[in-house]
């Protein structure tokens, strides 16, 4: 028992006493205490309780069944929702992610000790302080990753665990503790048992951390090599160092940070842009990322022209909407100063925004179909290099000059 005082929000504080009013025991557990001990604003608090979920829902006015076979119910107040989990004991695991079964138990040590690692198997409660049964205070002092009892177990029963524990790493900027490195060398092939989504949020929370060049580790410890083979085989081909230092020095945004990882993959397997669509599509990413990331793989060593003319071009080529992304990734001052200049100036950057339309060249006597394509792009091309030919009498006028 470590004499440490946490502040529970008002919110917390009152689940916890009214499971108390009703003869149940109730904790804060889990990451909230974690991050309260290190400062850091928790985003979520979870509370553990001798309470069934039948009992919690009898208690509290608006309640909803989240994960009611395993224990949990959300209690909403002011609007938020608090899940409220039963103390429980998990079954056997059969498929390195779910207990065969869920047996409830009125022993917190027995719930705590299910949980993955010793910083997130604490629990708080305001007049009874904290519960550290696994020494998980000293592994926050010592900046420890550590398994809760034998690694080797808790990797068998959930093998994400193997992931969180790099995500953990790079979000706290904690080592791996030795015993649980060797266990996630050993099994790290049991993390094909784990749905793509479930990677991809982790891997997402790694590359987004103050610390990304933990992805390292990702590799190192066999876990890319399992559910990401391509992308482990170009890591291991190219320079994967210099891709991990890009990564320390790029933004922290989803788009950027994907874009930087997946650097590593070798286009003589296909287009850059191909192969990276099929990686993240593979890992179940939204349309937008998929898109976003695979376009801007395209153009992430492109030299930005300080000749606006040139500019213009590249950004009509590339995607208006991908190149701010591409001055961020690049950092080029000069190009975004002279971005920003364009965009002020009102520059034609697209055909929708020319001074004519396909109804205006019809007119003109040009045919519907692909000529009419062809000549309103070539006079987006042209106003690229003159904008102030964007007016509807110069762009007519020029029509007979266009082949």
């Amino acid at each position: 028992m470590e004499d440490i005082t946490i502040y529970l929000p008002p919110q917390v504080e009152y689940i916890i006493e009214k499971l108390s009013e009703h003869g149940f025991e109730a904790y804060a557990v889990g990451g909230c205490v974690r991050d309260t001990i290190l400062h850091r604003e928790p985003g979520d608090w979870d509370i553990t309780t001798s309470a069934y979920p039948a009992q919690v829902k009898q208690i509290f006015r608006r309640t909803i069944d989240t994960g009611i076979a395993h224990g949990t119910v959300t209690v909403m107040l002011d609007r938020c929702g608090y899940e409220v989990t039963t103390y429980r004991i998990d079954g056997e695991y059969e498929d390195g992610r779910h207990p065969k079964s869920v047996e409830f138990t009125l022993n917190l040590e027995e719930d705590l000790k299910r949980r993955d690692f010793t910083i997130n198997a604490m629990a708080y409660h305001p007049e009874r302080g904290l519960v550290d049964l696994f020494d998980g205070v000293s592994d926050l002092k010592d900046g420890k990753i550590r398994c809760v009892g034998e690694a080797k177990e808790r990797f068998t029963e959930d093998a994400l665990r193997m992931m969180r524990a790099v995500r953990f790493a790079a979000q706290l900027g904690f080592e791996i503790e030795e015993q649980t490195q060797d266990a996630i060398r050993a099994l790290a092939p049991s993390l094909c048992k784990v749905s793509k989504e479930r990677i991809q949020a982790e891997l997402t929370k790694l590359l987004l951390s103050p610390n990304p060049q933990m992805a390292e580790k990702f590799f190192s410890f066999g876990l890319g090599k399992q559910v990401l083979p391509e992308l482990a085989r170009g890591y291991d081909r190219t320079d994967g160092g210099k891709m991990l230092s890009r990564l320390c020095e790029t933004e922290a945004d989803s788009i950027l940070r994907y874009t930087v990882f997946l650097s590593v993959l070798e286009a003589s397997l296909g287009t850059r842009r191909a192969r990276t669509e099929a990686l993240l599509r593979g890992l179940k990413f939204d349309n937008h990322t998929i898109e976003y990331v695979s376009r801007l793989s395209e153009h992430q060593y492109d030299t930005l022209s300080m000749d606006k003319p040139t500019l213009r071009r590249q950004i009509v080529e590339m995607g208006e909407d991908i190149f701010p992304y591409l001055l961020r990734l690049q950092k080029a001052e000069e190009a975004e100063r002279l971005y920003r200049e364009i965009k002020k100036a009102g520059d034609c950057l697209s055909i929708k925004e020319l001074a004519v339309n396909g109804r205006d060249l019809t007119e003109a006597g040009i045919k519907p179909g692909k000529e009419l394509g062809d000549k309103l792009r070539q006079l987006l091309y042209l106003v690229l290099e003159k904008p102030e030919y964007n007016t509807r009498e110069k762009l007519l006028s020029e029509l007979v000059n266009i082949i």
